[in-house]
């Protein structure tokens, strides 16, 4: 019997006065791919924040085991050594760091070079380029793509932008999600994509703060399209907290 990798049960996390996860269960077994479908506002970005261990995101309640061990006691640099990687919807920036630098933190078997043409980009017109504000928002999303191959980890949450995606990134994006399961890792894939969802294993739609739908990503993508939210806020889509 294959035991869980991650397994979150019954995850409240508040924001002032509101509720932004409400008794959230979710579970990710070894090299699964588990597409996360939902509304903006429905607490995706959240649950992957809480999940890396971001300042302020301290659940009220719930617990989360990480191949076993209590995730949140942990820093988010405990997280990180465990094999815990997040690849941010809006990717962060390191003045003074070349790519060639970035892309050299992890794994020494996995070239700068190679890493790049992954996510096609050229290395002979990013190598020595800086990760800084100079290099466009895709530019930066594919790097940050390849940092996450590079570190191999065992669970990557991949916090796709609602925006700004076009079919030639969305291509690299399934080719990066395909070699981190290759190289024995599963992802947790936060995505607006129904083409990148597609190539999940196991999928879920998120509804004002807790799973409404789980399964076969054909199903999860239909019930999601089905329904009407453009910003959660449980109650256009029908679904109201009990």
């Amino acid at each position: 019997m294959i035991l869980p990798l991650l397994q979150i049960h019954n995850l409240t996390f508040a924001a002032g006065n509101q509720k932004i996860l409400d008794r959230l269960d979710l579970t990710i077994h070894p090299r699964e791919i588990h597409a996360l479908l939902g509304a903006n506002g429905s607490g995706k970005t959240t649950l992957a924040y809480l999940l890396m261990g971001c300042e302020g995101y301290i659940p009220m309640t719930g617990s989360v085991l990480f191949n076993g061990t209590d995730l949140l006691r942990l820093k988010m640099h405990e997280r990180a050594k465990l094999g815990l990687t997040l690849a941010w919807q809006e990717p962060a920036r390191f003045e003074g760091l070349t790519i060639r630098e970035y892309l050299s933190l992890g794994h020494p078997e996995l070239t700068p070079e190679s890493l790049l043409l992954q996510v096609g980009l050229d290395p002979e017109r990013y190598l020595n380029r800086r990760v800084d504000k100079a290099l466009s928002g895709g530019e930066r999303h594919r790097i940050e793509l390849a940092s996450v191959l590079c570190m191999k980890p065992r669970l990557a949450i991949l916090d796709e932008p609602a925006a700004g995606i076009d079919m030639l990134s969305i291509s690299h994006i399934i080719t990066v999600i395909r070699t981190l399961k290759e190289n024995g890792g599963a992802v947790l894939l936060i995505t607006h994509q129904e083409e990148v969802a597609a190539i999940a294993d196991s999928a879920s739609q998120l509804c004002n703060g807790r799973i409404i739908f789980s399964g076969d990503p054909t199903h999860v993508i239909e019930h999601f399209r089905g329904r009407t939210c453009v910003r959660c806020d449980g109650e256009v889509c029908g679904y109201v907290r009990a």
